[in-house]
């Protein structure tokens, strides 16, 4: 293994370090996000109070996330209506796959440092009701930067008008990236081939189906520990802008190169799993919200709760009595079906392959991307199972993640309820997985 073989499996780009930014992608990359505020600002949206502050004031927000993204999908629409997987947008993500991620990384360091520097004017008792938050100023620069100092930080933008720069970014950039992403990936797939696989609209459908379900229900986020006690600092704007999008996506980019077709048996295994998920986290989390909104709905006016000396109330019974976080659970087994459509996971590319075939052709299960008059065979060989390293990574990182986030969120409620949180755990013992954790 050489230094330049390497760079070529790893797809370096030819022109070295300078190829992994670009100031056109990135000008790029800022209109996108440009369009998103306009978008935010221009539409019509619910306006609703966010829970009380510290200080006893409460914040406002507009929410206009779904209706901003189904325009932006309607604009791709209309333009693959018309070019086809030859659509600009498709083929410039794939082309410009590297330097979007740069452009991204760069952006939410960017905010990291802006939101961190800003901070410090805050004042308590200011007209603005800004907060820090709780865990954010520890006095370590460094954790306070990346955990984040401010707890809601907004700014007065020309024209637009005040953007929550916290809410923004959870549910609108990097989300509906998401989606575009999965969509450029399945256009790839169709340019080289000339079809498109049952594995990858399934893994693009269930997870548009996720991201379009959150932007629907996006006052939800409201209750979320990311809005009510995490600063914004560098964890959550990575988090949203680039880890979401592209790692979460990279089952669809596998799959735009090693098609793989699951037949209605695999299908039916990988959607019974996807809806069983689904169910326990939509009716966990709408059990909450409910709750938290308005305790005499029918719906969950029978469920046993216990109150805390601080004034708060604990369900004890429903889906937050079957565990402490069973919209984590549901979450996690959602994310099974994210990777299940790749199979045994990984492949090979036989560069310059002399096998004359026409494009798309498969032999033996094989592929063969068309590369003009030469043809590059796509095989599994002694890969086979290496991608699964790739393919399945979610799942693990996913598990780690939500038994991180499990344990900070059971600190908090330590730190707020006290002993009342004791008694709460003597009644729902289970942390994610009943009779397991």
């Amino acid at each position: 293994l050489t230094l330049a073989k390497l760079k070529e499996e790893a797809g370096w780009p030819h022109d070295g370090i300078w190829g992994l930014a670009s100031l056109r992608v990135s000008g790029f990359v800022l209109a996108y996000y440009l369009l998103s505020l306009v978008l935010q600002a221009a539409l019509p949206g619910l306006v609703q109070q966010g829970v009380k502050l510290r200080s006893g004031a409460r914040l406002e927000y507009k929410f206009n996330a779904f209706s901003s993204a189904v325009t932006i999908l309607l604009g791709a629409a209309i333009g693959t209506y018309l070019d086809g997987a030859d659509f600009a947008l498709w083929t410039f993500i794939w082309d410009h796959y590297t330097q979007l991620i740069t452009a991204n990384l760069a952006i939410a360091f960017a905010l990291s440092c802006f939101v961190y520097y800003r901070s410090f004017s805050v004042k308590a008792g200011n007209k603005h009701k800004r907060e820090l938050a709780p865990g954010g100023h520890s006095g370590n620069l460094i954790y306070d930067w990346f955990i984040g100092r401010e707890l809601n930080p907004r700014i007065t933008l020309p024209v637009i008008g005040t953007i929550d720069i916290k809410a923004f970014c959870e549910l609108r950039p990097g989300m509906l990236g998401y989606v575009l992403l999965d969509l450029a990936f399945v256009a790839h797939q169709y340019k080289l081939y000339g079809f498109v696989t049952d594995s990858i609209i399934l893994i693009t459908v269930f997870q548009s189906v996720y991201v379009f379900d959150a932007l629907w229900m996006e006052p939800a986020i409201l209750s979320t520990m990311d809005i009510t006690t995490d600063g914004f600092g560098f964890m959550l704007a990575f988090g949203d802008l680039v880890w979401l999008p592209f790692i979460y996506s990279l089952q669809a980019r596998y799959l735009a190169v090693y098609p793989v077709h699951l037949g209605l048996s695999g299908i039916a295994g990988v959607l019974a799993v996807q809806a069983f998920g689904y169910w326990i986290f939509r009716a966990a989390n709408n059990e909450k919200n409910r709750f938290r909104t308005n305790p005499k709905d029918p719906r969950i006016a029978h469920l046993e709760y216990m109150k805390t000396s601080s004034g708060g109330t604990l369900l004890t019974s429903g889906w937050w009595g079957f565990c402490r976080h069973p919209n984590y659970l549901g979450d996690w087994i959602m994310a099974w079906s994210y990777s299940l459509p790749t199979g045994i996971a990984g492949y090979i590319v036989k560069r310059g392959s002399p096998v004359v075939m026409s494009h798309g052709d498969m032999v033996d299960g094989q592929g063969f991307i068309s590369g003009g008059p030469v043809k590059h065979q796509v095989l599994q060989g002694e890969a086979r199972g290496w991608g699964m390293l790739i393919t399945y990574f979610y799942v693990l990182y996913f598990a780690v993640l939500l038994i991180h986030r499990q344990l900070r969120d059971e600190e908090a409620c330590q730190r707020k309820y006290g002993d009342d949180w004791e008694k709460y755990k003597e009644k729902v013992r289970w942390r994610l997985l009943p009779g397991i954790y």
